[in-house]
């Protein structure tokens, strides 16, 4: 594992990361619209299954367009990320939070994309709020693990 991520920071793409402080910066910033994108997207979606919002729509009118929008979230977060985890890929591959944080945010983009999808699609009950509470206890673990991450680097 460490020489594939030592071979991936030795790329001319890591290097041209690396010594662009406008292209850091500027992938730093996309990548946080792509985590706000996916996070609001998420956020809709487990709080109108948990029934804390929208209680006068239907879960897949809510549902339906917020995972939209955590698609193209991830879309964005996950391309730009991996951009800014290339310099530093053996130093990021070897610290424990940022390996939480990718675990993490595995669970949580499928459990978001293949389990509110369907259960959105079902009858509204004691299921449906479970998985919608579940969603944001993943979400949030997520969010502060990257926020740990960022401080802790």
């Amino acid at each position: 594992m460490a020489s594939w991520l030592a071979i991936i920071e030795g790329s001319a793409l890591a290097a041209g990361v690396r010594d662009s402080l406008v292209l850091t910066a500027g992938l730093s910033a996309i990548h946080v619209v792509g985590f706000t994108l996916t996070m609001g997207g998420a956020l809709l979606a487990n709080l109108r299954l948990a029934g804390a919002l929208f209680r006068d729509r239907s879960v897949p009118e809510i549902v339906a367009p917020a995972l939209a929008v955590t698609r193209w979230g991830l879309g964005v977060s996950v391309l730009t990320g991996i951009l800014l985890f290339a310099p530093r890929a053996t130093a990021a591959g070897a610290n424990a939070t940022f390996r939480l944080k990718m675990a993490l945010l595995l669970a949580a983009a499928v459990y978001q994309l293949a389990l509110v999808r369907s259960v959105a699609r079902s009858a509204p009950g004691a299921r449906t709020m479970a998985t919608g509470i579940g969603g944001l206890a993943l979400w949030a673990s997520l969010a502060a693990t990257a926020c740990a991450y960022i401080l802790l680097e």
